[in-house]
């Protein structure tokens, strides 16, 4: 990832090479279409989404992967459909060179946005 310090996700994803700008733009289209109201910005500097003022969902660029964070509900609900995917504590890891799962994107965030609401 990059050292530069983003103000916001467009500048963040044109930091990477073509390939990497593709899947990028990918998830965070996804994101859009599955919660339509959050608000973009960066955080931890990587792209995320916040709903009701509370965090949504991240995602970033990595040498060998795509990272998404959906804390920390997000990856519990849908544990079983991450399984094959290498996670961490509140991260999955989408390999690069393998099609990115953004129904499953798609249908985690807006998880985490009815979660949202129902707190706010």
């Amino acid at each position: 990832m990059s050292k530069t310090t983003f103000t916001d996700i467009d500048g963040y994803i044109s930091s990477f090479p073509d390939e990497v700008q593709n899947l990028l733009r990918q998830v965070r289209e996804v994101i859009r279409q599955a919660a339509p109201d959050a608000e973009e910005c960066i955080a931890y500097g990587m792209p995320a989404f916040k709903t009701n003022g509370k965090p949504l969902v991240y995602f970033a660029a990595f040498a060998g992967h795509i990272g998404f964070y959906a804390l920390p509900t997000g990856h519990k609900e849908f544990a079983s459909e991450l399984s094959g995917y290498k996670q961490g504590k509140g991260s999955v890891q989408f390999p690069l060179g393998q099609p990115l799962p953004l129904d499953l994107v798609g249908r985690i965030t807006k998880f985490r946005a009815e979660e949202n609401r129902q707190k706010a």
